[in-house]
């Protein structure tokens, strides 16, 4: 995601990049693949990582709708799956990479919707391949959803897995679960369109704070069709920006009046309660709202990264039946981790949520929530124990340092790395929008290693300062 308020200066940048990418490189075709000439041979038998083989029988590859392919996946040089498959480009603006992402839905042989149980996470009919590409370390979604299921949250369960896409080797991708509502994924009640009062229409609700594209209803624009506004305007807003949330689930296109109208309500009784003098009230405060835990683990996982994008994009946000508001799950950190050359998204030593002190231009901004909840002691009290605990255990410098090594040692085994950056060339090259740009993956894969351990040595200071 290019950043969210264009200056001339920026993009003249992100155009010339562009253009010196398609002169140095062989620009994209139709299909979002890259001409890279021959793929390199028996990819499918060097080490344990799957191997993802798709062939789009002549069907050109597009924004949407998703077309059909048939697609294998190997792994230790035995098929693990063969079936059909919609495939189709996902995201917004880095679609604008050569390297595409693609959502996929599991067919049946009627190019109907059908759950599988791919690399064995609950079965369900909805993926995404991610393609790091500006991310040259590879894993930096990879290693925050592994963190967060860790700590006892839900994230999208994620696999390093290698592509091919007809006879074109496309590197190593990202397979992951898609967020939505399931059983096995955000476990919260269906909401059928008849739950219109009483009990029954008290959950379950998916909000998020996002950009627009993907979110259905209206005129390609925010609206009461597809969102609502908060009530609270964001600290530090230098035009008048606000907070929309938007319906994730139900989606707009299948909302109730009813239902928009409850949620909308118990949103705007948080913010009100959030902002009251008696906020720290146990009975009547913000705490009454959310499930306070979530809202913290959020918040040390956005932080850990200085994820630039932390609060106000991708940030979601679910409600079961009769239960509290729940932070989360988190989504898209490849911007994070020192990955960003705008707004201190490279640094190791600011607040992400103050985002909005350095960027107060910014159409995205951060709500208010976090800087509230931090001058309500016994929150505070809660952050520093929990942060204590995870330094002692899944977040000290040797844990993570070991996980990233494990990461690392899977694809080397299956000289991933190596072919990954044969098909794209860009070590040593900026892609935006890189903070760090390392002529070797060693250097990449060294610069995320100190990045993270400066971090977690300012942010061992700054929480305890709190």
């Amino acid at each position: 995601m290019f950043p969210r308020k264009y200056t001339t200066k920026r993009f003249c940048k992100a155009l010339g990049f562009a253009l010196l990418s398609c002169l140095l490189f062989t620009c994209n075709k139709d299909d979002g693949s890259a001409d890279n000439g021959e793929r390199p041979e028996d990819l499918e038998t060097n080490g344990d990582l799957p191997f993802f083989r798709i062939d789009t029988k002549g069907n050109t590859i597009v924004d949407e709708p998703k077309v059909s392919a048939t697609l294998t996946v190997a792994q230790n040089r035995k098929s693990i799956f063969e079936g059909t498959i919609g495939i189709e480009f996902r995201g917004a603006t880095s679609q604008g990479f050569e390297k595409k992402s693609f959502g996929i839905e599991t067919w049946d042989t009627n190019d109907q919707d059908i759950d599988v149980p791919l690399l064995g996470f609950p079965e369900e009919e909805d993926w995404v391949l991610h393609g790091p590409y500006s991310d040259k370390s590879l894993i930096r979604n990879h290693l925050i959803y592994n963190l967060a299921r860790d700590m006892g949250r839900y994230a999208s369960r994620s696999e390093l897995v290698e592509l091919q896409i007809d006879t074109t080797y496309r590197g190593v991708y990202v397979f992951m679960e898609k967020l939505k509502r399931d059983a096995g994924r955000i476990a919260i009640s269906k909401l059928n369109p008849d739950e219109n009062a009483g009990e029954a229409i008290t959950g379950g609700y998916i909000l998020k704070i996002d950009k627009l594209s993907g979110s259905g209803g209206g005129d390609g624009t925010y609206n009461a069709t597809n969102s609502f506004e908060s009530q609270l305007a964001p600290a530090s807003a230098a035009s008048d920006q606000t907070i929309r949330f938007l319906y994730e689930y139900p989606d707009a296109a299948v909302i109730t009046a009813e239902q928009k109208a409850y949620i909308q309500e118990y949103v705007n009784d948080f913010e009100a309660a959030l902002v009251s003098e008696t906020f720290t009230d146990a009975v009547t405060g913000y705490a009454n709202y959310i499930d306070v835990d979530s809202f913290i683990d959020f918040f040390i996982l956005n932080e850990l990264a200085n994820n630039v994008d932390g609060y106000r994009l991708s940030t979601y946000m679910h409600k079961d039946k009769n239960k509290k508001m729940v932070m989360g799950p988190i989504w898209d950190f490849n911007l994070a981790f020192g990955n960003a050359d705008y707004c201190s998204g490279g640094e190791t030593n600011v607040w992400a949520y103050k985002f909005n002190e350095r960027c107060s231009q910014d159409f995205w901004l951060v709500p208010i929530w976090w800087e509230r909840l931090l001058q309500d002691p016994a929150y505070v009290v809660k952050l520093k124990q929990r942060w204590a605990s995870l330094r002692g255990t899944l977040l000290s410098n040797t844990a993570m340092a070991d996980r990233i090594a494990s990461y690392v040692g899977r694809m080397r085994n299956a000289k991933a790395i190596e072919n990954n950056f044969l098909t794209w060339n860009v070590l040593g090259i900026y892609v935006w929008p890189n903070n760090f740009v390392g002529s070797t993956y060693e250097q990449e894969n060294e610069y995320l290693i100190n990045w993270i351990e400066a971090r977690v040595l300012w942010l061992d200071g700054a929480i305890e300062a709190l």
